[in-house]
């Protein structure tokens, strides 16, 4: 999910075309970010899988100040490993893809059911494993409005998060 959000927000806040993004799965968590030019070279983002640095960096921006986050020891790190993203176990980057292609209030939609989802989970109320079901019924059920306005963006998430409730309550979904 985390992933997902992530595409969205490159799209949204850094105006970048959906189909450019691409996600890969890598176990060793060092590789937070990596950026392809025209010429073909890659710039890669390296750190300890630890969110203390871009914590403490979107709190000391634009100044980089020493942390507590431990240096990456590259002579112990060993290989690195990248592998696409098999979309049948990772659903909500397949989800998360298609409402960023579709934008208007269909981002909004899924992450409000998503907060939610994950709200009633904490609660106890659902399984972790029907998060996705309750944020894919969401989407699915939702006509999404292209010309938005904050106040439609606003009750967008409210209507995602009522559709969650109302799920929960009435156990619609296992």
């Amino acid at each position: 999910m985390n992933k997902a959000l992530e595409i969205i927000e490159a799209v949204w806040l850094l105006g970048i075309d959906v189909d450019k993004i691409d996600v890969l799965i890598h176990p060793e968590s060092v590789v937070h970010s990596m950026v392809e030019f025209v010429d073909g070279s890659v710039i890669a983002q390296l750190g300890t899988p630890d969110m203390c640095v871009p914590i403490q960096y979107a709190l000391t921006y634009p100044k980089r100040v020493k942390g507590i986050a431990e240096r990456v020891k590259f002579e112990e790190l060993g290989s690195l490993t990248f592998e696409a993203p098999n979309l049948e176990v990772f659903r909500s980057l397949e989800l998360g893809i298609k409402v960023a292609r579709e934008g208007g209030s269909a981002p909004v939609v899924f992450n409000g059911a998503n907060e939610a989802a994950v709200e009633a989970f904490l609660a106890g109320q659902i399984k972790f494993t029907s998060i996705m079901a309750f944020v894919e019924r969401c989407v699915d059920e939702h006509e999404v409005s292209l010309c938005v306005t904050l106040e439609e963006l606003l009750e967008a998430d409210a209507w995602a998060r009522r559709k969650v409730g109302g799920l929960v309550s009435h156990k619609s979904i296992s």
